[in-house]
């Protein structure tokens, strides 16, 4: 037994020797042994990438969609990147850019979006990864994607919200631009030599006199059958009762609450303009001038004599100048910024946010005067209460249902409440431009930066309906503010460029001193659009242009660079044939100086 527990021991010393020597010699061999080398690690690129959710929330800008987690051989050191502009990644989770929302209703039915994400490990290997996400649908919610609030006043259920005078102004305005717009040769024919007067005298009441136009349809929606079938208001005055006048609302109406003086006429007022004809250098004195000119078309029309552009075309139309105006698109432009954007952002959602939110703003009214205040600064935006139930086709009205275009029965009554559900003015050009985006580098989404920060103010002020908003809270809501204002301001910046852009197409028919009469009306038109809403700036003391300490790039952008603007675009469309290639430059010099001020991206600014 001891014999054979020897053997073995001897049996396992030598198997061991023969592993740690060289060739496993006997104990009396000599020969050093060899270490081996350690075997370094390898890094192995990363196999694949996984998201924590799959579905994104809509109409939340900035909205976190997941946590993005690598498959490698290493736990720890990965970085991931995507180059999808509407995304953003940081500290490993990906979310939505600041700017941008999802919108359910812009994608076809089961339809998903693809973000490429790439990983990069410690070692600087890579993987790369197409993510699909669906967007996820968010049911129309009062407070949340829906501009609607419960009154906290009465005790009662009942709405809190009320702008029906900024409604009829935008219906007065749009009617002022379809009136002007009959005015050819055939219209004026058949009204005989008392067309001037008639015109003048419409428009006039249209802009001054509410109680003399406040019982007339609104004929630019259609006829009587077509309103009556399709309006749950016929007329301006079912919109809002009495003493809706353009006139009384213009800058420079009520002084008390404008961040400038716009009576002045020493060139501290309005900017951008520099023939007044007889009327004030104010921003009314500016839509006289327009009614003048259009007055004296008119006249010379019926008089006989016969308008020609300069190259030779006969006009035929009233509200197109020799000069290649068009009065048409002038006053209704001017009207949107020297009105609306300056009411809705240097009056009510200004000044107007100190007023009280602790009872009603008057008697046997649902809500408070703050909560009215903001309502009218929203109202002027243009957007319906469901804005963000359309797509950007749809608010457009380029394409999608046939039941949301510009419009939406939200209550399924069969007829559209006209300051409830349309949209007007500018919340319909956020919508064009940010179509425009879509093909482009980076997306713009000024219709969901606008409407959801004007939806969170109003939901602070009504959640504190009966006490006063702390600082922090006031502090929220004017961020808020500032957000649906640039947002709206940039809508309109983007408009500018969208009519340089055109016009600068328009020039290349007609720089050859060869045109027809429609080239030279399409010239009028883009440039009438592209002065009329670039007029526009001055108004809002939030805006990077405004000599206010509201603006942010007050020292960088400022009053200059908006005379500068000005400057370069003129006071006409330029039609020597000479001078067109410096003009045209000069328009490429205006849109750079837009591209800095909002900082838009340069695929944006050549494509919009």
């Amino acid at each position: 037994m001891i014999l054979r527990k020897s053997l073995l021991a001897t049996s396992i010393l030598a198997a061991t020797l023969g592993l740690t020597a060289c060739g496993g010699s006997s104990s009396n061999d000599s020969t050093p042994t060899t270490p081996t080398t350690p075997t370094t690690p390898t890094n192995a690129a990363p196999t694949d990438i996984t998201l924590s959710s799959s579905a994104v929330a809509e109409d939340v800008v900035g909205a976190e969609v997941g946590t993005l987690t690598a498959a490698d051989d290493a736990d720890t050191g990965h970085t991931f990147t995507t180059d999808d502009v509407r995304f953003t990644i940081e500290d490993g989770t990906l979310k939505l850019n600041s700017h941008h929302a999802m919108n359910f209703e812009q994608l076809a039915e089961g339809e998903t979006i693809t973000v490429k994400v790439k990983v990069t490990d410690a070692g600087d290997l890579t993987f790369e990864k197409d993510l699909v996400l669906s967007v996820a649908d968010t049911a129309s919610t009062a407070g949340v994607n829906v501009y609607e609030f419960d009154t906290k006043l009465t005790g009662e259920s009942g709405s809190s919200v009320s702008y029906t005078g900024q409604t009829a102004r935008h219906a007065l305005s749009a009617e002022i631009k379809s009136y002007m717009g009959k005015f050819n040769a055939e219209y004026i024919e058949s009204l005989g030599t008392d067309a001037p007067t008639i015109a003048r005298a419409r428009l006039d009441a249209l802009w001054g006199d509410y109680a003399a136009v406040a019982d007339d349809e609104i004929s630019h929606l259609g006829d009587s059958a077509a309103l009556a079938a399709g309006y749950t208001q016929t007329t301006f005055s079912q919109i809002s009762g009495s003493g809706k006048e353009l006139s009384g609302k213009i800058a420079g109406a009520d002084a008390s609450k404008m961040y400038k003086d716009w009576l002045k006429e020493d060139g501290s007022g309005l900017v951008g303009w520099t023939n007044f004809g007889e009327n004030a250098k104010t921003p009314e004195g500016l839509v006289k001038h327009y009614f003048d000119l259009f007055e004296s078309q008119i006249q010379k029309m019926v008089g006989g004599e016969q308008l020609k552009d300069p190259a030779g075309n006969v006009i035929t139309k009233a509200y197109i100048t020799p000069e290649g105006l068009d009065l048409v698109q002038l006053v209704q432009k001017h009207t949107l910024g020297a009105l609306m954007f300056s009411q809705g952002t240097d009056d009510y959602l200004d000044d107007g946010l100190t007023s009280q939110n602790i009872e009603a703003h008057k008697d046997g009214k649902s809500y408070t005067s703050l909560e009215h205040q903001y309502d009218e600064g929203f109202g002027y935006f243009g957007a319906s209460r469901h804005y963000l139930e359309s797509s950007d086709d749809e608010i457009a009205k380029k394409g999608g249902r046939d039941t949301h275009q510009g419009k939406y029965d939200a209550n399924m009554d069969g007829k559209i409440d006209l300051a409830a559900e349309f949209v007007w003015g500018n919340a319909s050009n956020a919508a064009k431009r940010d179509r425009g985006t879509l093909q482009n580098n980076v997306t713009t989404d000024f219709t969901a930066v606008a409407m959801t920060n004007f939806i969170q103010g109003r939901k602070i002020i009504n959640d504190n309906v009966g006490v006063a908003l702390t600082a922090e809270q006031m502090t929220q809501v004017k961020a808020h503010v500032f957000g649906a204002s640039l947002a709206w301001e940039k809508a309109i910046a983007a408009t500018v460029v969208h009519y340089i852009n055109d016009s600068l197409g328009d020039y290349a028919n007609i720089e050859d001193g060869e045109y027809t009469a429609d080239e030279f009306a399409s010239l009028a038109k883009h440039w009438g659009e592209m002065k009329g809403f670039g007029l526009n700036f001055q108004f809002s003391p939030f805006s990077p242009f405004a000599d206010n300490d509201l603006n942010p790039k007050k020292d960088s952008v400022g009053p200059a660079k908006f005379a500068e603007l000005h400057t370069l675009f003129g006071d006409a469309p330029v039609l020597v044939q000479a001078d067109i290639a410096a003009y045209k430059t000069k328009l490429e010099q205006a849109r750079e100086i837009l591209k800095v001020a909002y900082d838009f991206n340069e695929d944006n600014v050549l494509g919009w």
